[in-house]
């Protein structure tokens, strides 16, 4: 759930993808709330930051697109209880973090639009975004997840916004091109290999393929959060 123009792309094969894991979530797990960790959002050295606000504007934190992307909306509130209960389970793990106020970025409100269409699968809950680590650090941020996982068992929904592949110097190379380049389709394999491994296994293999040579390719030095 990342570009901001996956939500006027129908045609592309992510989107009935999404439109399905959207539908999956509102009619059979029917969450109470949906806590996202978003890609475009980094906090403090050492401190992770959540958006503490009921109500917030979105964020178009991106640049060169048509004009009718900066007019996108996307219905949506936040949760001040859940904000400090996410805090609250964060510093009994000794994770500092601090409530902020702060909109949905477009690596959230993008792909949320067609999975939670505001008209024909409306989510109707609130939304919690928290962000990642100021650090590529794949052990912390595993444990990240780990320390909010309990929220699962109270009908909450935690959701990761980022992609497997954010070269945007080769995507805009390979436009054009119908095969895609070979690292992403090597990366993309060994990741879903690593979040499909057993529970006992999954941190040890999520840590080797952020040490692929190919990661690198996929995540260029300055994108390597949106793979979080």
């Amino acid at each position: 759930m990342k570009q901001p123009d996956v939500q006027y792309n129908t045609r592309h094969p992510a989107y009935p993808v999404l439109q399905n894991i959207g539908k999956e979530i509102t009619q059979k797990v029917k969450p109470k709330a949906v806590v996202v960790f978003s890609g475009h959002w980094e906090g403090e050295p050492n401190t992770i930051l959540i958006n503490k606000a009921e109500h917030t504007d979105l964020i178009y934190d991106f640049y060169g697109f048509p004009p009718e992307f900066y007019k996108a909306r996307y219905p949506n509130k936040g949760d001040p209880d859940l904000a400090f209960k996410i805090m609250s389970l964060l510093d009994s793990v000794g994770t500092k973090s601090k409530g902020v106020t702060r909109g949905l970025d477009h690596g959230v409100w993008s792909g949320f639009h067609v999975a939670f269409h505001p008209e024909h699968n409306p989510l109707n809950v609130p939304i919690v975004q928290v962000s990642l680590y100021m650090s590529e650090d794949p052990d912390r941020h595993f444990r990240l997840g780990q320390a909010v996982s309990s929220l699962r068992d109270e009908g909450i929904v935690i959701i990761g916004a980022g992609m497997s592949v954010h070269n945007l110097r080769d995507y805009m190379l390979s436009r054009d091109k119908s095969d895609p380049m070979p690292y992403t389709v090597s990366f993309d394999e060994a990741l879903k290999e690593a979040v499909e491994a057993s529970p006992a296994e999954r941190q040890v293999r999520m840590a080797e393929a952020a040490r692929r040579p190919d990661a690198r390719q996929a995540h260029p030095v300055g994108s390597p959060e949106v793979f979080e």
